[in-house]
């Protein structure tokens, strides 16, 4: 009776179900900022609860797009609301982030700065308490400012960005986003990307776009990596 040859090693594996593709690093940091839920809202900095997670920063002009960006990234229509008023908005917003609803990173939604109605004693309020925040925040680990490219950097962008350079300098995350890439053609995209990285003092320069779904993937990402230095992938959601 002639015996069976056993079946060779490559023949079992191809037989074998296929593994499970591992899942993108762009699929794991959208992952993790969809967990993202209301913490807390403060109106001053006294109100803020000491953390001891990784906190980023969503600051910019009123009109820069920064509800609709943290709405993006975090895939929730209304997590950052958009006042119907630009400016009006005037307190310091946390949304916790982290899997099964333990807390691994904070997103920080600044209350939007520059918008004419508002009046000069609460600019000047607001201006103060934001650059308070940005100095003394211990848990702040990332700052991204938002720019719309068709107007550029304003005064009160500058004068962020030198409250913010020397703990840039010595270590702090910077991301400027520039928001409604989808306003301008390919040329202008670049030309925008150029101007930007001689502004940014050193820190990433990314185009973001809602509406084109542009520079999602990438500003998720970074974002993770921003709040999990230790690890090699995001973690999954």
């Amino acid at each position: 009776m002639t015996s069976t040859p056993a079946d060779p090693a490559g023949t079992r594996a191809r037989n074998a179900a296929p593994a499970a593709a591992p899942r993108s690093a762009a699929a794991l940091a959208l992952g993790w900022l969809h967990t993202a839920r209301f913490l807390t809202t403060a109106p001053t900095l006294e109100f803020l609860p000491a953390l001891g997670v990784p906190e980023i920063a969503f600051v910019g002009r009123s009109n820069a797009g920064k509800s609709t960006c943290i709405n993006t990234l975090t895939q929730q229509k209304r997590l950052a609301f958009a006042s119907k008023t630009p400016g009006r908005t005037q307190s310091i917003n946390l949304f916790a982030l982290g899997k099964q609803g333990v807390t691994d990173a904070v997103l920080a939604d600044l209350p939007g700065y520059g918008y004419a109605a508002v009046p000069k004693q609460d600019k000047q309020r607001w201006q103060q308490v934001m650059a308070n925040y940005l100095v003394t925040r211990e848990s702040l680990t990332g700052i991204v400012l938002l720019c719309d490219p068709r107007h550029g950097l304003t005064e009160l962008d500058d004068i962020l960005l030198e409250v913010i350079r020397p703990r840039v300098e010595q270590g702090l995350k910077f991301l400027l986003l520039l928001t409604k890439a989808d306003k301008l053609n390919r040329s202008e995209q670049t030309k925008a990307l150029s101007i930007a990285r001689l502004q940014a003092g050193g820190g990433e320069v990314k185009l973001f776009s809602a509406l084109k779904k542009q520079g999602i993937e990438e500003t998720a990402v970074l974002l993770s990596r921003w709040a999990h230095p230790q690890a090699i992938e995001p973690p999954a959601a």
